[in-house]
This record gives C-alpha cells, structure tokens and sequence, in this order.
C-alpha cells in the first residue's frame, strides 16, 4: 500500500450530528429524572401562557408594568421551547441525535432568547424607576408606541449580538469522533471546545456578548434600584416607602432567579473545567430552566391583579 493510501487526510471536517449525552454520569436513570424535567416544562408553559391571557383578557392589567411582564412570559415561554424537544428527546427516548445545523439554530434561539430576558429586566427595572420616581407622569413617559419600541429593540439587541455566533461555529475544523456534547442541547460554550481549531474568537465574542448585555444590564439594574432607594428615603411616610418598595420585591426576586444562576455559569465555564462534568450541566439546566418556572410562581404570589386575573382565567376554562 502507498503511504498516501495508508491515511485519510481530511482537511476540514464537520460532524453531520452531535451526540447529546444529556446529564453526565446519570444516563442510566434518565426515566426517572424526565419527571421532574417534564413538571418543570409544564408549570413554565401553563405559568407564562396564563400570565399571557391575563394581561391580554383583562383591561385593568393594560398597564405599562403588566406589559413588560408579558414581555418577560413571552421570553421565558420562548426560552422553555428552545430546549424542550431535545431535552425531553433524550430522556423520554433516549434519542441523542441532533444535526449539526439543526444545533447551530437551537444555539441561537436559546442564547438570543436568554439575551431578551437579561434586557426585559432592565426595561422592568426602569419601568419601576419611573413609576417610582415621577409616578404623575407615568403613564405620560411609557405610553404604549414607548413600550413597542422598547420591545423592538430588545428583539434587535439579542438577533445583531447572535447573529455571528453561529457563522463562528460554522468556520471551525471539528475532530471526527469528538462530537458528544455535555448537555441535551447545544449550548455555545459546550460546542466549540469539540473544535480542533484554534477557537481564541469564538471565546472573546461569547465574552462580549455575555459582557455587553448581562454584565451591563446587571450594572444598570444595580444603578437603577440605588435611584430607587435613594428616592425611597426621601419618601415622609413609612407607609409609602412600604409600599412603593413591595412593588419591586417581584422584579428583585426574578433579577436573583435570572443572574445569579447565570454569573455562575458563566464563571464554571470558563474557570472550573476542572469540575466534573454533571456540575456544569446541572448548572447549565437551572440557568435555562428555572427563571421560566420560577418567575409566574413569583409574580402570581406577588401581584394580587395579576392572581386573580390567572384565577379568572382558570375558573372560566373550568368551566367550559
């Protein structure tokens, strides 16, 4: 045999499909482990959907903050979808398989939709502001073209920032064989370290994007609620300093359910890759999975309009 016969010399090679391993080390339990997943995807779509219906059915909560917490349902509903069918694939089926396009549109969709709720809490946290600070000329500065256009951009901001991530995946040289994946979806971070390439502006673009949305949103939110209590103090009535900091205690609640996970993710990805593999991936999932759970429990608890408007709801399906 010629030696130019004994060897294939591939000079750019793209898997055709990732093998999504789900959670790492409990393959073997994935039955059991698709019921809790399955409870948590269906309080997260009832939850947003319900919230949805109750702003859309009830012209009391035709208000600028109700507005942005559709927003924020909408997002976590579109979140929710991002993973679910591959997620649920793999633990219900043990179907693994997922095409290297197919992952390089997941990607996007679930990293844009996690840039939108980063930017709705922002735009929550400066609907607060204003209500809090200039509460006659509230309805005067958020009107409803205000709000659109808030909401367009949102929508901009996160589709200019991915955009590139998948092109940057798609120039990389992967190593045949090495195409398991970490998670049961394709997360940015997870994808490019199966490259054989050199990845150095892959890893400083997913920097910038993680930087330019989360980390100054999370600066301006911070800046935002120093004003608030600033303004708060200032208040001569105890009981108005109460109540105007109780309308902030569910925006709060949903920042700490949406960054704190977020930051740690962002720090184990690229500081702990010496921790075992089921840490990064239970991270990853409470990152995507529970902000969209956790946020209808914390508003409907919360928001007395926005209770009894999901109730209503309820109450008229039960009876149909």
């Amino acid at each position: 045999m010629l030696p130019s016969q004994s060897y294939v010399n591939i000079s750019f090679f793209q898997p055709p499909a990732f093998l999504m391993i789900g959670i790492p080390g409990l393959e073997a339990i994935h039955g059991w482990i698709s019921m809790p997943f399955s409870a948590m995807y269906t309080v997260a779509l009832t939850g947003n959907c319900l919230i949805l219906l109750a702003v859309r059915r009830t012209p009391s909560l035709h208000q600028p903050m109700y507005y942005f917490l559709s927003m924020l349902a909408l997002t976590d509903v579109g979140l929710t979808l991002s993973t679910l069918p591959t997620t649920l694939a793999v633990l219900w089926f043990d179907y693994r398989l997922i095409s290297f396009n197919a992952c390089l549109v997941q990607m996007f969709f679930l990293h844009s939709f996690s840039v939108m709720e980063s930017s709705v809490l922002l735009a929550m946290s400066f609907d607060r502001f204003v209500a809090i600070s200039n509460p006659l000329h509230y309805a005067a500065v958020l009107t409803n073209n205000v709000i659109i256009k808030i909401g367009l951009a949102i929508v901009a901001r996160a589709t200019l920032c991915l955009f590139p991530v998948p092109f940057l995946i798609k120039r990389l040289n992967f190593c045949p064989g090495n195409n398991f994946l970490s998670h049961s979806f394709c997360f940015h971070a997870d994808v490019m370290r199966k490259a054989c390439a050199d990845i150095i502006i892959n890893i400083h673009y997913g920097l910038y994007v993680v930087v330019s949305t989360g980390g100054i949103d999370s600066l301006l939110i911070v800046l935002s609620y120093t004003l608030i209590l600033y303004i708060v103090v200032g208040l001569a009535s105890p009981r108005e300093r109460t109540r105007a900091l109780n309308t902030c205690v569910s925006h709060i609640l949903a920042v700490f359910v949406f960054f704190i996970p977020g930051i740690t993710m962002s720090m184990i990805h690229r500081f702990g890759r010496h921790l075992p593999h089921i840490v990064r991936a239970l991270v990853a999932y409470v990152y995507l999975m529970v902000p969209p759970v956790l946020n209808p429990i914390i508003y409907s608890v919360k928001s007395k309009p926005i209770r009894e408007a999901m109730l209503r709801i309820l109450r008229v399906k039960g009876q149909g």
